[in-house]
């Protein structure tokens, strides 16, 4: 089988580190891939480093995608993914931007490009339950995250997941089976789904 990777996109709350840990147990293959980040707050789950190095790897053309969110720059470099693929590994990106997901595809592997969702509540609950001190923040990008994919309708998704009626473990072996399958990304009803 080609080398294979998966990006999971959707608003905070909507599982990503939960369903990076069921893939993980499902398969040891798949690897959560750490972003760079140069700023402040949550360091669990990054490469930490400095804004000068993402300019550095920018100017080099080594980076698919970088983003400022929470007052922190985030990137996503070429040699982490082709690193992970050359090890065998399965890397899974978290993604929280249309733009970023679509970058991060046109990289030269078969991509399962996942949409998770779950409503304002179910995010509200799951950001309080975990102890996030910014849960405001987290509902504003939640706002973000529903605007965005109304702004890219058109987006191709292998699959969509709405997290707060599917199990982890469900999620995740309809993953690993779009994965195995080859399942292509198409457009599907975005509206319908984030109301």
């Amino acid at each position: 089988m080609s080398a294979s990777g998966v990006i999971l996109y959707g608003p905070p709350g909507s599982g990503k580190d939960t369903l990076t840990a069921e893939l993980s147990l499902l398969r040891p293959e798949f690897t959560l891939f750490q972003r760079l980040k140069a700023g402040t707050g949550r360091t669990t789950g990054y490469r930490i480093t400095t804004a000068r190095h993402i300019e550095e790897l920018a100017s080099a053309g080594e980076l698919l995608y970088r983003n400022d969110r929470y007052g922190s720059e985030y990137a996503i470099d070429r040699g982490e993914v082709s690193a992970l693929v050359d090890s065998g590994r399965i890397p899974v990106l978290h993604m929280g931007q249309v733009a970023g997901a679509r970058a991060v595809a046109a990289h030269p592997i078969n991509w399962v490009r996942v949409l998770l969702w779950c409503s304002e509540d179910v995010t509200r609950q799951r950001c309080r339950g975990r102890g996030d001190k910014d849960v405001d923040s987290r509902l504003k990008v939640w706002h973000e995250t529903r605007q965005d994919l109304l702004d890219h309708a058109a987006e191709p998704w292998s699959l969509i997941i709405r997290t707060d009626r599917a199990s982890a473990g469900q999620a995740a072996q309809a993953i690993d089976e779009a994965r195995l399958a080859g399942t292509p990304a198409e457009v599907r009803d975005i509206r319908e789904l984030v109301g």
